[in-house]
């Protein structure tokens, strides 16, 4: 497993896309279409959580972390963030019609993945990414 954590401002996208590209290759699987629905996934969330701090927090010191993991049955990622809290309905969510210039993120994570789940817990927006094998 690898875990960092970074600050919730546009510049750790690349931290994280950069984390993820490093753990991927240590893996030593050839597995394309699992990579990119996961880090396409991955990618979009954290610029989620980045955009909602920007947007409706403006607290300073607002962080996530992200935790990669590789099991024999699955790729998954959790990203936990220390922002306000999402009141979200997955099952909702719909792909931005084609002229919006946003809202395309969690639709686009939603059908990279086999299973994206959000919660709130101890004070923390709590993500679950994962691609089975």
């Amino acid at each position: 497993m690898t875990a960092f954590d970074v600050p919730a401002v546009p510049e750790s996208l690349d931290t994280v896309q950069n984390r993820f590209a490093a753990w991927w290759a240590s893996l030593g699987v050839d597995d394309l279409p699992r990579r990119f629905a996961l880090e396409t996934a991955l990618a979009e969330i954290a610029a989620n959580i980045v955009e909602h701090t920007a947007r409706s927090d403006r607290e300073t010191g607002r962080r996530y972390s992200v935790e990669l993991d590789a099991t024999p049955e699955a790729f998954s990622a959790v990203l936990r963030d220390n922002g306000l809290p999402v009141d979200l309905d997955l099952s909702a969510v719909t792909m931005a019609d084609v002229d919006a210039e946003s809202g395309r993120g969690l639709a686009l994570a939603i059908a990279a993945l086999d299973r994206l789940e959000h919660r709130h817990e101890g004070g923390h927006n709590v993500w679950t990414l994962v691609c089975t094998r």
